[in-house]
């Protein structure tokens, strides 16, 4: 193994997703920033990083279900989760007080989480950003002395901003999920391991024919097995207006007897099925 790994994930460095990097790999990973979504799959696809970091749904904002879209068309199994607690902060130029702000820059979901905030200082503006990390480097480079950003504490380290107020989130519990991918050939040489005791979580697609009690008899394979469910998306299926794709989270492993009955017998109705993933339960 390299002494450390690239990985790529979407933004600017010291956005919330070079955390959850931190917390899936350590000291052994290099992050490497990439402008959207699409190119942090095609550099993992391209082999110029060896893994990639994804945000995959929010506790407020709900899924990513860009992401969810890419994961079907891309093909990365997913190795590991995590969650990251996200803590929206204040940032501007160092010397530059809160009385001179006038406009904050953020990512359009960071925003929409710090509403109480902008209710309480009806003369701040809210001006939307590709990212929250990307705010305050602009702020930075470009010397504006009149704006802020909504972003980490790491961003405010990283390009030398201050913090002028602290968690401006309406929600403390506020969390995003990660997902960690790889290339298949790459799993293969270096198989997931989970700590002691760790339950495991599968990820899953399917789609059905769209009859009367197909999803019903669908979901009813893994309950009939008591497979535990913790989450289930729909994504519009390309090609055939109001069908549907479901995503399905749930708990248990590959090689497990009731697992694989269930499996068999979900693939037996369903018309497509692909398993996106068997990893560790995150924290």
């Amino acid at each position: 193994m390299k002494k450390h790994e690239l990985v790529a994930f979407q933004g600017e460095k010291g956005a919330f997703s070079q955390e959850a990097i931190g917390k899936l790999l350590g000291g052994r990973a290099e992050a490497v920033p990439r402008p959207s979504f699409q190119e942090v799959f095609h550099s993992l696809k391209d082999k110029t990083v060896d893994a990639a970091v994804i945000p995959i749904e929010n506790t407020l904002a709900g899924s990513v279900h860009e992401n969810y879209d890419h994961l079907l068309h891309f093909d990365f199994p997913i190795v590991a989760e995590t969650s990251v607690r996200i803590n929206h902060h204040l940032i501007a130029l160092a010397g530059v007080p809160f009385g001179k702000i006038r406009r904050v820059y953020s990512h359009p979901v960071a925003l929409n989480q710090c509403l109480h905030f902008f209710a309480r200082h009806p003369r701040l503006e809210k001006v939307t950003f590709y990212d929250t990390a990307g705010s305050v480097k602009m702020i930075v480079e470009e010397q504006v002395k009149d704006a802020a950003a909504i972003a980490s504490a790491v961003a405010a380290e990283i390009y030398g901003a201050r913090i002028l107020k602290r968690s401006v989130e309406d929600d403390r519990q506020n969390f995003t999920r990660f997902f960690l991918l790889r290339r298949a050939e790459d799993i293969q040489r270096r198989p997931p391991a989970a700590g002691r005791n760790r339950e495991w979580k599968i990820s899953l697609v399917f789609t059905t024919r769209n009859v009367p009690g197909a999803l019903f008899r669908a979901l009813g394979a893994l309950a009939l097995r008591d497979v535990n469910l913790t989450k289930i998306e729909s994504r519009p299926l390309r090609g055939k207006p109001w069908e549907y794709l479901f995503y399905l989270d749930f708990i248990g492993k590959l090689d497990e007897p009731r697992v694989k009955n269930a499996l068999n017998h979900l693939e037996e109705l369903a018309d497509f099925l692909r398993v996106l993933g068997c990893y560790p339960r995150g924290d």
